[in-house]
């Protein structure tokens, strides 16, 4: 499960495009807390805690507890907007998460045992379909990823998500189909030989 993280924040006095670049001339990022059936909440914090926090990987992936004048808001990061040619943040979009809600995630895939997989030991490529997953998940239970464990896979498998088993408090958010994840391919090496097989056997015939 991602930890839980900490940033500090202040309320923002004024609003506007002019507004947002003064705060960020001074090292600030503009953001907002919406959601929970509450007002919207204009805040800014200090970029270089922001970075921080992007720097660990899974920030879209963690709950993080946002202090304003003392209070704490439990709150999920939603959307980070950042410069075209700086690519420094420009904004940050915080939902508030209520108490025993749920949120939707996206969580990467980490793939398992591959030398396990006899496909994989003879030369068969693994075809990542999916490199995250889409899952409704307990608020307070955000796994940082999803094992997909390809033991006993051969050239010519698929790994679809009913295969796969999630952690408690997490279910797909995609519901009606059994999509694949991944799939075992031949090498082009063997793709060439077996053409060329082919080839030869409708030949003789």
């Amino acid at each position: 499960m991602s930890d839980t993280l900490t940033l500090s924040a202040q309320l923002r006095d004024r609003a506007g495009k002019g507004a947002s670049r003064a705060l960020r001339r001074e090292g600030r990022v503009p953001a907002v807390i919406y959601g929970d059936k509450k007002e919207p909440e204009a805040i800014h914090i200090a970029e270089r805690d922001l970075n921080k926090m992007l720097g660990t990987g899974h920030f879209m992936n963690s709950i993080v507890e946002v202090e304003i004048d003392g209070k704490m808001v439990v709150t999920l990061p939603k959307d980070v907007a950042f410069h075209p040619v700086s690519d420094r943040p420009l904004h940050v979009d915080f939902l508030r998460i209520a108490k025993g809600s749920t949120v939707e995630v996206s969580v990467p895939v980490m793939f398992v045992n591959e030398e396990a997989s006899p496909g994989l030991k003879r030369g068969g490529v693994l075809n990542v379909v999916r490199h995250e997953l889409e899952l409704v998940c307990d608020a307070t239970k955000i796994p940082d990823q999803i094992e997909v464990d390809v033991t006993g896979t051969d050239i010519g498998d698929s790994i679809h998500i009913s295969a796969v088993t999630l952690p408690k408090g997490s279910e797909s958010a995609i519901t009606d189909r059994d999509f694949t994840i991944a799939t075992i391919v031949a090498p082009s090496a063997l793709k060439s030989s077996d053409g060329e097989a082919a080839d030869e056997a409708a030949e003789e015939a």
